[in-house]
Formats: structure tokens, C-alpha cells, sequence
């Protein structure tokens, strides 16, 4: 991080500098942490330069010129979606910056800090990974400008783009690089093509063999047909979980040339990925607390992947839906390094992935023939294999260990998933839910549902009734806390209004809720974009920041401005405009905190 790190570890100079919008957190779910780390096992000596200012190339220069690349990331967030709200509303906090403060980072960070690379170091390879690079690597609908936007490969002329979580591409790059530097004295960016899960721009005679290529939409084509941006996101999915094809698009002149994705790190991988000297900490540079560790400080990655799909979630795209898995000796492993800190309080706040339950999932189809678009929508697959009495079984063990005291799933897990096996699902209701369970309906309408591929509304009231049943035979006062969603594409005023029957018959008041932002590269936002499903059926698209807002008010009035939201003068919480607010007195202070997240009488409702 500084010139003194340098010293103390007797390092004259860098092989890699990895530039982040994050601040830097030593600790496993920050991906700068772990693709340092990675690099350094492998025999590379790695700096980081994180947030650095961008009006000058001043801290890009800090530890000097490194000797193979640059790796640019905007961080844990697309630096959008870290500065603005659903509503394009300028964010006051940023939780993975010191203190808390937001303007730590540039809009649209990944291009600037490429940019800043240029200059600092002219003719050094520049590789973009992250969240923001890895969704932008095609053509994608850009929100936040309402326009389309080529490849952020093309705009920030970067030598390669690398999509997903990246060790073994990184790694290939590094290896490559290494060897040319090493035989010519300069790297060379010409070698780093065709690394699989990585993206480079070409010309038509670097273009890979038709048998194995899926064409995608050019990006003129799919401006002249915005349809033609769901056939392109459709298609990128299916080349992601197929992982044999390349993917290529035209954009003028360019070719966007995409590899098929690297391979699933292996379990042993896995193990000594995670398994790593992490000290968990932030950097001791910083003298203000960094509010993400707070939620990730006492947290276990058991695995990456998500079997869901979800239309609306870029985990498919960039995890991709096979479950990688760390070995239950590693994670018992990692939760004693964790026990004999001495600032461990003794609890666990999550030990899971994207998904709580589907640790040790695998498939036994052929991957490369699947035609699904989700291992769980419309329903289970077969051929899917989750098994949940081992993983109460891993809870039931890491609670065992010494020092831990208490263990929670605060990743939440897939409630279809889990009630394949009501006996696991009664363990972990009855032994692992700190009084709040996290789970993710994300709305009620089946034709909203249908869209989002999410279950049915009547699995999760299947999992209602299964969830109280068992807290009133236990004896125990335990609540769910939905996920709920507005304004997806297909999403009209009326499937809120039957959202908000839905809440009200059971006195819920959600606060786990959000309004969809379309972020780049997912189904949901080609929809939004294009305002046909994939099946090019026009559906309603609620594109104002006004209609988006109005029906949010369905989910949280309180959040909302105070607006009309119908003609007949009320608010979406059905109350008069006009009508005056109450006192704001001590005594409904003292209610309001003792209603808690989901309203005064929520388990004891019918529902």
C-alpha cells in the first residue's frame, strides 16, 4: 500500500499494481484482498493502490512503475450504483470508504483509472476485472445515462477485460506476461489473448473459428432493434453456464472477442484460495472504520455460485450457476483462526455464499448440453443436488468449535431449496435463526414472478406455514424478513397494488425492500431497455424515476417523497396528501421502535 510496506518486505519494486475504488480490507470478500493475495502465493509481489485521487496521476505513482501490468477495479460496486440511488439521487455515504464517506471514487471509476494508467505508465498492459468491467464487457443499457454504451473494453482501450471472480485468468495473465518480460526484457500485451474468462478486442482476422462461436448482436444492431438486447443477454448467459463457446460482438469496426469462461476452481483450489494469510483487517493506514468489514468481519465464504438465475441478479453472469465449494476442513479451519482472535466476540455472523444452502450443490447433467436458464425456476431441477442435512451438519460442526458461541446465516437461503428436505429445514429453523431469517420472495404477483424466474407465490406461503409451525413448537419468537422488489419490468401499478393487499392482510411493514435498478448485462435490464420479455411479448416498464417512485410507495411511504401518487389525491399508503402529520412526541417515538421490521403481529397472522 506504501513505500514502507515495500521496505519492510524488501521489495525495490512491484511485478503487479492493482488500482481499487475500495478502500483496502484484508479479508476474503473484498476481491482485491483475495486476487492480491492469490498473486503473491503464486510468486508475484503485488501493490495496491486504493481510491486514489483522480486529478492528477500522483498516487497512481506512488510505488513506482511495476514490471508486467496494471489491474484496474472499480471495486466491490459498480461505481454507479455505489453514487446513485434507484432514484438517480446523489448517495451521502459510501460503505467501502473510510468514515463512511461518499466522492471517494470517480463516476464511473474503471475508465478513469484506466485512463490515469495511461498516462502514469505509457505502453504498460492495462487489465479491467470487477464487478463493473465484468458486466459491461459487451454492449449494455447504462441506466444512469439512459443510453446504450459499447464494450468498456473499447472505451478504456484496455488490453484485456477480465469477467468473473478471476484467480485463473489473472493468474494465466500474470504467467504470460512474466514470460515474455523475462525472454524480451518488455511485456507485451499481444500474448494475453484467448485466456479464457477474458474479453479482448480484435479485428476479423483474429476472430475464433465459426463452430465454436455464438455471434451476439452487433452493437449497431441492437441500437436499430432494442430487442435484439435481450437475444444478446440471453445468449452471453447461456455461453457463460454452457462454458465451451466464445461469445463475439461487432461494434463498428471492433470486435469484442469474449473466451469461454474459466474453469470451476477445483475444492482443493478453493481451500488454498481461502485458506490464505488473510489478516481480515483494513489496512492500519486508515484511522476512520470502513462500514462494509463491519458487516463481513465475522462472516465464513463456504462457496461461490448461485443455481437460481434470477432474471433481475448479475450472479449468473459473472459467478455463473455452478456451485464451487470449499471443503468442510477448511471452513472448520478458517472458523478457528477466527475463534483465536482476540477481538472475536464469539459470534458467527454468516457462514454461506450468494445462497446460504447450496454449499456442496453440484449437477449431474452435461453442462454443455443444458438448455435451462435456472437450476430452480420453474422448478427444482432433477438433476440438481443440494443435499441440506450436510449442510446442518457443517452448522451444527462449526458451532461445536471452540470459542464459537453463536452461528447465523445472514447470506439468508432459498426457501424452494430448502423445503426438498423439511427435517434439515426444521435444524436450521429451530438452531440457526437468530430470531430473523432473510429470504427472498421478492413479490407476490405470479406474473411478476414468472418474469423475475422466482417461484410461485404459493411455495413461499409453503414456507410460511413451515417456518411458524416450527418457531411454535420450539417455543420461539422468530420473524421473516422479505426481500421485496418494485417497478421490475412486467411490474405495473396493479401487481403493486396486489403486493400491497398482500402486506397489509398480514400488518407486515417490509424494510428489507428496494426498487429495481437496471444494472448492466442482466435479463430484467435488456427488458427494461427493450420493454418486451424474452419472448419479445410487450410488457409494461415503469421507465420515470416518477412512475418508479410511485409504486416503491407501495413498499416503503415512509421513504418516499411527499408526491401525489393518484388522481384521486392520496398517497400510496392510501392516506389524504393534506392531512396533517402527528406530533412527533416521545410516546409514539417509544411505538414506532416496538414495532419492529415486519409490523406488531407478524407471526400470529393467517397468512
Amino acid at each position: 500500500m506504501n513505500r514502507r510496506d515495500m521496505d519492510r518486505l524488501g521489495w525495490r519494486s512491484l511485478d503487479i499494481l492493482l488500482i481499487s475504488g475500495d478502500a483496502y480490507v484484508d479479508h476474503p470478500s473484498f476481491g482485491t484482498a483475495l486476487l492480491g493475495r492469490w498473486l503473491v502465493a503464486h510468486g508475484f509481489r503485488v501493490g495496491v493502490i486504493a481510491q486514489p485521487r483522480w486529478e492528477d496521476t500522483e498516487d497512481i505513482l506512488r510505488l513506482g512503475q511495476p514490471r508486467l501490468f496494471v489491474g484496474v477495479t472499480a471495486g466491490a460496486l459498480d461505481s454507479q450504483l455505489a453514487h446513485y440511488t434507484a432514484f438517480r439521487k446523489k448517495r451521502s455515504d459510501d460503505a467501502y470508504t473510510p468514515g463512511g464517506l461518499a466522492g471517494a471514487r470517480p463516476n464511473r471509476a474503471t475508465l478513469v483509472y484506466a485512463n490515469l494508467v495511461r498516462q502514469a505508465f505509457p505502453g504498460l498492459p492495462v487489465i479491467l476485472g470487477g464487478i463493473e468491467a465484468s458486466l459491461r464487457r459487451v454492449s449494455h443499457y447504462d441506466f444512469w445515462a439512459d443510453k446504450l454504451r459499447r464494450s468498456i473494453l473499447l472505451d478504456s482501450k484496455a488490453d484485456l477485460l477480465i469477467y468473473g471472480m478471476g484467480e485463473l485468468a489473472l493468474l494465466e495473465a500474470a504467467e504470460r506476461l512474466r514470460a515474455v518480460r523475462d525472454r524480451e526484457g518488455e511485456p507485451r500485451a499481444d500474448v494475453l489473448a484467448g485466456i479464457s474468462g477474458s474479453a479482448y478486442a480484435g479485428g476479423p482476422d483474429d476472430l475464433p473459428p465459426e463452430d465454436v462461436t455464438v455471434l451476439l448482436p452487433s452493437h449497431e444492431e441492437i441500437k436499430a432493434d432494442s430487442f435484439k438486447l435481450v437475444e444478446a443477454s440471453l445468449a452471453l448467459e447461456r455461453q457463460v453456464h454452457r462454458g465451451l463457446d466464445w461469445a463475439v460482438q461487432k461494434s463498428g469496426d471492433r470486435y469484442v472477442i469474449v473466451a469461454p469462461p474459466a474453469r470451476a476452481l477445483t475444492v482443493a483450489e478453493m481451500d488454498s484460495l481461502y485458506g490464505l494469510p488473510f489478516t481480515r483487517r483494513p489496512h492500519p493506514m486508515y484511522k476512520k472504520p470502513i462500514p462494509a468489514v463491519e458487516m463481513i468481519a465475522d462472516s465464513i465464504t463456504s462457496h461461490r455460485g448461485c443455481a437460481g438465475g434470477c432474471a433481475f441478479c448479475s450472479l449468473a453472469l459473472h459467478q455463473g450457476r455452478r456451485i464451487q465449494s470449499r471443503s468442510r476442513d477448511s471452513i472448520l479451519a478458517e472458523v478457528d483462526r477466527l475463534a483465536a482472535d482476540p477481538e472475536f466476540k464469539g459470534s458467527l455472523s454468516d457462514v454461506g455464499g450468494p445462497s446460504g444452502n447450496m454449499w456442496g450443490g453440484y449437477c449431474l447433467a452435461d453442462q454443455t448440453e443444458c438448455r435451462r436458464e435456472s437450476c430452480l425456476f420453474p422448478k427444482i431441477c432433477p438433476k440438481f443436488k443440494a443435499d441440506q442435512s450436510v449442510i446442518l451438519d457443517l452448522l451444527r460442526a462449526v458451532l461445536g468449535r471452540p470459542g464459537v458461541k453463536h452461528v447465523r446465516v445472514a447470506s439468508g437461503i432459498r426457501y424452494d431449496l430448502a423445503l426438498t428436505d423439511q427435517k434439515a429445514l426444521e435444524g436450521f429453523l429451530t438452531e440457526f435463526v437468530g430470531g430473523q431469517l432473510k429470504v427472498a420472495p421478492e413479490h407476490v404477483s405470479d406474473g411478476v414472478l414468472q418474469l423475475m424466474r422466482k417461484p410461485g407465490q404459493e411455495v413461499f406461503h409453503d414456507f410460511l406455514r413451515f417456518f411458524y409451525d416450527c418457531s411454535r413448537k420450539a417455543g420461539k419468537e422468530q420473524y421473516v424478513v422479505p426481500y421485496l422488489m418494485s417497478a421490475l419490468p412486467g411490474c405495473s401499478f396493479r401487481e403493486m397494488e396486489e403486493l400491497d393487499s398482500w402486506l397489509r392482510a398480514r400488518r407486515w411493514r417490509p424494510q428489507q425492500v428496494q426498487c429495481f435498478v437496471p444494472t448492466p448485462g442482466t435479463v430484467a435490464t435488456a427488458m427494461y431497455y427493450s420493454g418486451r420479455d424474452t419472448r419479445g411479448n410487450i410488457i409494461h416498464v415503469a421507465r420515470t424515476d416518477a412512475e418508479r417512485m410511485r409504486q416503491h410507495g407501495f413498499l416503503a411511504p415512509r421513504e418516499q417523497t411527499r408526491r401525489t401518487d393518484r388522481r384521486d389525491g392520496r398517497r400510496p399508503d392510501g392516506r389524504d396528501r393534506n392531512r396533517r402529520r402527528p406530533d412527533n412526541n416521545k410516546d409514539d417515538r417509544r411505538k414506532s421502535a416496538r414495532r419492529g421490521p415486519l409490523g406488531p403481529t407478524r407471526v400470529k397472522r393467517s397468512f
